[in-house]
């Protein structure tokens, strides 16, 4: 609602007042309920509700339902099996969420370098996880 007439209001000079206002905020109304479920089965085919996953317990085995203690389990064995550089790389950018600058920075590597050392990090983790070719992914 709060969407249709934030519309509305945006586009308020588009309204002719000789015409009926009624067709002109149904047109408005069915567009937008369109665009919300486009966009709602964009996001459904790459995240899943996970309802569990948010909740956590101090006893470190009552988190095992959430599915990430399982995840970082099977992703260990693959990151220690990268080159030490490479590792290093991944861990800051994409685990601990550094800006390529700051990763850059603090591992001594160039900009370039940290990049390079990055996708690399990747690639051989799709090839290791065995997720098939990695053409187009680049």
């Amino acid at each position: 609602m709060q969407d249709v007439l934030l519309t509305v209001h945006r586009i308020r000079h588009t309204w002719d007042p000789g015409r009926p206002f009624s067709p002109w905020l149904a047109a408005i109304a069915a567009r937008r309920g369109i665009d919300r479920i486009r966009r709602d089965s964009r996001i459904s085919r790459y995240e899943v509700s996970d309802e569990l996953a948010l909740e956590t317990y101090t006893a470190p085995a009552a988190n095992n339902d959430s599915g990430a203690l399982r995840a970082v389990e099977a992703i260990e064995p693959l990151l220690a099996a990268l080159p030490e550089r490479q590792r290093r790389a991944l861990e800051a950018v994409k685990i601990r969420g550094l800006s390529v600058a700051q990763a850059a920075s603090e591992s001594g590597q160039s900009v370039a370098a940290l990049k390079v050392n990055v996708h690399r990090a990747v690639k051989a983790l799709r090839k290791l996880a065995g997720t098939g070719d990695s053409a187009g992914r680049d």
